[in-house]
Parts: structure tokens; sequence; C-alpha cells
């Protein structure tokens, strides 16, 4: 009889003490995903990365997960994550030829490019935020930190301003955090409507932004992506793209305001913002558990158990951004000053987020900028009484209550 699964918490109520207790289990660890599959967690730092670049790791479920093969899951929460046709899914040649359709919407004079725009719209929303009465009390995550990135990803891919935004946010967040099967399947079927709608658009009124040019992509090429790749790549890019970078900006205020001599140290230019960032990537990643990976052959883990062929993997970021192997007994500590702190939090390897740049540019921005002009900012509400957004996959903040100025 086999180790018993360690079932993961679907509110994701605490994912750093979930984290913690699977790695003192061990380098992998059994667990049972809400309404899903048992599942490997990986949740050591050396392990993970060594697994992230291991080509008998897989991520297409169609090829190597049994389970998905069967028919099984296919209706459950699970399938916006495994059974999606993109680049994040895909192995081997497929995944290489997915990736270099969508690498020229990431390149780093298109990065650069977007500079003026985010400069521009970080201004804009906090300019609409300094117009507020003194001491006034708001949600930054509803009012910047979420709008920010939204603006940013849907300018550089031509989405009209107005209720196409609206509800792409509001799908976007179901998918990154709800395990309900209903609610998920029901937000996979509203976004693939949303954005087949959208590549019908720029098909008629083909435009500068990178939706346009991957419609031009498929349609001239149309042996190199599939109409269904086309509509899953932009899926990718549009929600996960912008919501772990809505993340990465609420989690190094919400740092910073816990932790204030971290605060102080920036002020005083003792650390830079971009230590600040790396911090906070590798102490609260936006992406606390992402589903899965899967074994295309036995993988004898060092010191560890055989995961067999065809079994899934969880890839733990809340759980090897706080590796003591990796970062010493002051790993659970926020500390912008440590010497090092490497982080997989964007993925390693093949699979490496594409977008780390834009997202880090969007943060070295708006941080810097929300500081400046409310040099009083606080918390609203004890940091103790702060909800997590919710499910065992984002790592993140449901809102964050904010007193601008001193009243």
């Amino acid at each position: 009889m086999g180790p018993q699964p360690v079932a993961l918490d679907p509110a994701g109520g605490d994912v750093h003490a979930e984290a913690a207790r699977l790695r003192a289990s061990g380098p992998a660890t059994l667990v049972q995903l809400p309404d899903g599959p048992e599942a490997w967690a990986i949740a050591s730092h050396s392990l993970l990365k060594d697994l992230l670049t291991d080509p008998r790791v897989s991520k297409d479920a169609r090829r190597h997960w049994p389970a998905w093969q069967r028919g099984e899951y296919h209706e459950s929460w699970l399938a916006t994550w495994v059974g999606v046709n993109n680049m994040f899914t895909a192995y081997g040649s497929d995944h290489r030829r997915l990736r270099k359709l969508i690498a020229p919407a990431f390149t780093a004079r298109r990065t650069d490019a977007m500079l003026p725009s985010v400069e521009r719209i970080t201004t804009t929303l906090l300019d609409e935020l300094g117009t507020l009465p003194s001491g006034s009390v708001v949600d930054l995550r509803e009012t910047f930190t979420h709008q920010l990135p939204m603006q940013v990803i849907c300018e550089l891919f031509g989405i009209p301003e107005g209720d196409t935004r609206a509800e792409l946010a509001r799908l976007s967040e179901i998918i990154m955090t709800s395990v309900d099967p209903e609610e998920a399947g029901a937000a996979y079927v509203d976004v693939q409507a949303l954005l087949t709608g959208l590549a019908g658009l720029k098909r008629e009124e083909p435009g500068s932004d990178l939706t346009s040019v991957l419609v031009a992509a498929r349609d001239e090429e149309g042996h190199r992506m599939t109409e269904q790749e086309l509509i899953d790549t932009l899926l990718l890019v549009l929600v996960a793209g912008h919501e772990t970078t809505v993340n990465l900006i609420g989690n190094a205020v919400h740092a910073l305001l816990t932790h204030p001599e971290q605060l102080e140290l920036v002020r005083a230019g003792e650390l830079s913002w971009n230590d600040v960032i790396e911090e906070t990537l590798r102490w609260a990643p936006s992406v606390a558990n992402l589903p899965l990976r899967f074994a295309v052959e036995d993988i004898e883990i060092p010191d560890g158990p055989i995961i067999r062929k065809g079994e899934a993997i969880l890839a733990s970021f809340a759980g090897t951004g706080r590796d003591p192997q990796q970062h010493g007994d002051s790993a659970d500590r926020y500390d912008a000053q440590r010497p090092s702190a490497e982080h997989l939090s964007f993925g390693y390897g093949v699979h490496r987020c594409l977008g780390a740049p834009l997202a880090r540019m969007e943060a070295e921005i708006a941080l810097p900028a929300l500081f400046d002009r409310f040099p009083d900012l606080e918390l609203a509400l004890p940091a103790a009484s702060l909800e997590p957004a919710g499910g065992f996959i984002v790592g993140g903040l449901k809102a964050i209550p904010m007193r601008l100025t001193k009243a």
C-alpha cells in the first residue's frame, strides 16, 4: 500500500503553512488536489529546478496523462489548466513551435516600447486616487494593483475599453481561483466565446496590436497554429499574464507595509525596488501551486519516492520560495537585503514565463510611484485580518484596504 495523500485546502487558507508541511514531509509528497486527482507536490527548490528542465517531465496531458486520456477530469476545473491547447500545455516540438509564435510579443524591444504606456496608466490611476478626501480608505487591489496590469495587457492586445475588459477581468479571477466545477466550467466557456469574438474582430479590423499579429500569423500560416491554439494562446497570455502581475504588485505593497524597516531602507536608498520585487517573488509568489506536469517515464527522486510514468506533478512555488535548504534559516523572513533571492516564481527552463520582463517593469514603475504619491500609505485593517485571494493556486490577497493619507 502506497503513501496516503495529503489533502490540499481548496480555499487556500494558508498556502505557506501548507507548503511548509509539504516540505517537512520530504522532497516529493503525494497530495490530493481539490475535487481532482492525486499528484506529487514538489516543494524543494533544488528538486523542482531539476524537474523543470528534465525531459522526462511533460505538461501535455493528452500525450502523457493516462487519467486524461481515459476521459477523467474533463468536466472539472482542471480542464482550464491541462485541457487547453497552447504553449503552457505543450511538450517537445509542439512547445517550441507555439513558443516561437508568441515570443515576438515579448521581445525586449516590445517590452521597452510599453514603458510610456505603463507610466501613463500608473499616473492616471494615482491621479484618480489623489482626488479622494484626506484619510480615505480604498481597496488598493481594486483601484490600482488590478487596474494597472489589466489595462496594460488589454492595450497590448488591442482589447476595447468598456464591458469587454470588465468581463475579461471577472472571468480571469474565476479561472485563477475557483475549483468549483460548475463555476470554472462556465467561466471557461464564456472566456472562449469572448476571445473567439476578439479574434473575429481583429480579422475584420486588424491593427498593430498583438491579437492582430497572432491572428495574421494563424491565417497566413495556418499550418503553424490551429484556431483552437490561437484562442487558447490568447487565454494564456491575457488571463495568466495579468493576474500574476496583480499579485506581484499587491504582495510587494503588503510586504513593505508589514515590514516598515524594509520600506525605510528603500527610502534611504539602501535597497533598490528591484531588490523588493525579487524578494517579493521569492517570499510571496503570485502563483503558489501550479497544476500540472506529468512523468513521461519513471523518475527516481533522490532520497524520495519513484514518480511513476503517467503520474501527475504539482509545482509548489510557495514551498520552494521559502525552502531553508536554498535560503537558510531566515527563509520565512521577508528580507530584501538577503544575498540571493533566487526563486522559481516565473518558472525555469523551456516553460519560463515569457512575460516576466513586462511584469517586473510594471512593478518597478508602479511601486515607487505609489509610495512617492502617498508617503503615509498604511493598511486600514490589521494585517492578520486580510483574506487570501482564494483557491490553492493563487498567492495573493482578495482585497488590500488602504488608508492613503492621514486624516
